[in-house]
């Protein structure tokens, strides 16, 4: 029954989105804790005076509880449901009544989205739950990048891993040497054009991350996707970076984060097949 395996991952899905906002939302602070500590200890090493200091209380995705930013109010389990606490709180903190963002319950309902449509789909099976998780990564790495233009080692080397081991075991439809050769391909394409416009401008055009994000999208849907899902993201990115800038809504430096184009190119690819996207654009 598609309807009803639908429902049922749909639900997972909720309750997956609502983490997903912690992790979007934590994630690139405990990189930047992570970076002050090293820092710290190196300094401490060569024994320069005044080093930061690092704050002891633990931080992570599961503590502490969460909080409201603006008044420190404790968010209870009940309103914290997905969606419905979001609706019966009238988008509001529920102590100081600061308006919440409504990218917490858009985050939840996206991604009960993509789990429900893996589960019309291929049903309860292990190729859904699979394809789940690989849309839940990207969703959360789009996010990230479009606030922080981090992509998290965190996310998108598992993602890789991931991708072979789905291919390996024949849960991702890829065969294995098309996803090896496709997070090879991924990595080294992107790699080889940041170089290249590195010594031909002296400046970085992207990170590190969109690389491994592409190997990544590579060894989940194998080497010969690489090229319609590149050329999609360059196309969205470069239309979205123009209006961006026509409208004066450039980030200080002028930076268009990548990786969100490329996650979309990978959703779209998992909806449509990366063929569909060589026609849409008239390829």
């Amino acid at each position: 029954m598609p309807a009803l395996d639908a429902a049922l991952l749909g639900l997972l899905g909720l309750l997956v989105g609502s983490f997903l906002n912690v992790v979007i939302h934590r994630l690139p602070r405990m990189m930047e804790l992570r970076w002050a500590a090293e820092c710290a200890h190196m300094q401490a090493q060569v024994g320069t005076d005044h080093a930061p200091s690092t704050s002891a209380e633990p931080f992570n995705l599961m503590v502490p509880r969460s909080r409201c930013p603006h008044c420190g109010h404790q968010i209870r389990w009940f309103e914290n449901v997905p969606v419905l606490s979001y609706l019966a709180l009238r988008g509001r903190c529920a102590g100081c009544r600061t308006p919440i963002s409504a990218r917490y319950p858009l985050i939840e309902l996206l991604n009960a989205g993509l789990f429900a449509w893996c589960g019309w789909r291929w049903g309860l099976t292990p190729t859904a739950l699979v394809w789940s998780g690989f849309a839940a990564a990207v969703l959360a790495l789009a996010a990230i990048d479009w606030d922080t233009t981090l992509l998290p080692d965190d996310i998108t080397l598992p993602l890789v891993w991931a991708g072979l081991c789905a291919a390996a075991l024949g849960l991702s439809g890829t065969p294995l040497p098309q996803a090896l050769w496709g997070a090879v391909g991924g990595y080294v394409s992107l790699w080889l054009v940041y170089w290249g416009f590195k010594l031909a401008t002296g400046k970085e055009g992207m990170g590190y991350g969109d690389f491994k994000l592409f190997a990544a999208l590579g060894a989940w849907f194998g080497w010969p996707a690489l090229i319609p899902m590149i050329l999609m993201a360059s196309l969205i990115g470069a239309v979205v970076g123009i209006g961006m800038k026509v409208f004066s809504q450039l980030r200080e430096g002028g930076y268009v984060p990548f990786g969100p184009f490329l996650a979309l190119a990978g959703l779209t690819a998992m909806f449509f097949g990366p063929s569909s996207i060589l026609a849409a654009i008239g390829l």
